[in-house]
């Protein structure tokens, strides 16, 4: 049984064991008891963090710098006592930090009394367009909450969860976390691979952009190769929407073209001279469907890349966060989201190397090697080889086509 015991301005957990318990039993308890009962401080500090989020309180303390609960009631339109309690509670967790006014000096809640939002979180919860912005993580967590009756319903029968179930926040966060990457870094990760920057820089090239969600990376590519003409085809509504006014937003509709289609019923009258997958292969039903159709509207002298998560090459447990961070959006959003259409090779993120290795050639592909793409987020980027090409680009022993 466990016990919260404040002592010395700290919160511990304790464990009553077993009569019998030896002092090893007793003390793997305790560390047990302590990491579950942190993992419930960490799930708190990112339910808070999804308030924050969604009612703008973050943006308007980086914005105005230090704010009374009462200013930041105001400026965002909320109740101001709730606003009291998240920003003493974020306080309270490191996030905030409190300022007294002159001549408090006991810590009773005083209506003067401000909070500061500090430059490097803010970066991290208040600039979409950092590399370090993880605020819409809190908004996937968000997002599961009201499904878990379903999930929990879906772990019992084998179906699922869609992404269209999770809806506007998972759609938001999933957009909103991977959009400065594909903005700042996207081009020049592609353009440093010869095979690949030689095929966009073909005049006119034609490049599809399979599962393109928002449409981000579709629009940094268009950006970067202002010769080449861009498709991007995704299965969700609201996200090819939210794309084409993206495109519009930015003078690239001339260029840039949104299908809401199915990616595995890809079909051109035209060839494609590259195709891209970023981060959706492990989501789909059908994934060698899908390459299967990349490939035959791909030239023969073209480029296939899928960006998917940088997870081990194997199972091991315990893992490192890469791998524990995608068994989790693995449990609550891919694979439910995956099994919520049949047939489907319920993949889920863990997509290991080997498992894409085996998509690839069952749909035909010569091979498949890892890209010398370093430092890019949680990601691995691949290419499929064409029948014909040799995987020159390959990087180190993983990089060996096989």
């Amino acid at each position: 049984m466990s016990d919260v015991t404040r002592s010395t301005g700290t919160t511990t957990t304790t464990t009553t064991a077993t009569p019998d318990a030896t002092p090893a039993e007793t003390t793997a308890v305790e560390e047990f008891a302590d990491r579950l009962f942190g993992a419930t401080l960490g799930a708190i500090d990112t339910l808070a963090v999804y308030v924050g989020d969604s009612l703008g309180w973050y943006r308007a303390l980086d914005a105005s710098g230090p704010q009374t609960s009462a200013e930041l009631a105001a400026a965002t339109g909320t109740s101001e006592r709730y606003a009291r309690e998240w920003l003493e509670q974020q306080a309270a967790t490191g996030i905030l930090v409190a300022h007294e006014p002159a001549g408090s000096s006991d810590g009773t809640r005083s209506a003067d009394r401000t909070f500061e939002l500090p430059e490097a979180h803010a970066e991290v919860l208040a600039d979409p367009q950092s590399l370090s912005y993880l605020a819409p993580l809190a908004r996937f967590v968000g997002a599961v909450g009201p499904q878990l009756p379903h999930l929990l319903r879906s772990y019992r029968t084998g179906g699922g969860v869609s992404w269209d179930q999770l809806g506007d926040d998972a759609r938001r966060a999933q957009a909103d976390v991977n959009r400065p990457w594909f903005e700042h870094r996207l081009a020049s990760a592609l353009t440093a691979v010869e095979p690949v920057r030689e095929v966009l820089s073909r005049p006119g090239a034609r490049v599809v952009d399979v599962g393109c969600g928002f449409g981000w990376s579709t629009l940094a590519l268009a950006r970067a190769f202002p010769t080449a003409e861009l498709h991007g085809v995704d299965l969700d509504r609201p996200s090819v929407e939210a794309a084409r006014v993206a495109a519009a937003r930015r003078g690239l509709e001339e260029r840039v073209t949104f299908h809401l289609s199915d990616a595995a019923e890809l079909r051109t009258a035209e060839p494609f001279d590259a195709a891209f997958a970023f981060e959706c292969l492990h989501d789909m039903p059908r994934p060698v469907a899908v390459l299967e159709a990349v490939r035959e509207s791909v030239r023969p002298d073209g480029v296939v890349v899928v960006m998917d998560e940088a997870v081990a090459e194997e199972f091991r447990a315990p893992a490192d966060d890469v791998d524990r961070i995608m068994y989790g959006y693995s449990l609550f959003v891919c694979l439910p989201d995956s099994l919520s259409s049949w047939p489907s090779a319920a993949t889920g993120t863990v997509m290991r190397p080997a498992t894409l290795r085996r998509y690839a050639l069952e749909a035909g592909f010569a091979g498949v090697e890892v890209l010398p793409v370093d430092d890019f987020g949680f990601f691995r980027f691949y290419r499929l080889l064409l029948d014909g090409q040799d995987g020159r680009t390959s990087s180190g022993g993983n990089g060996s086509p096989e």
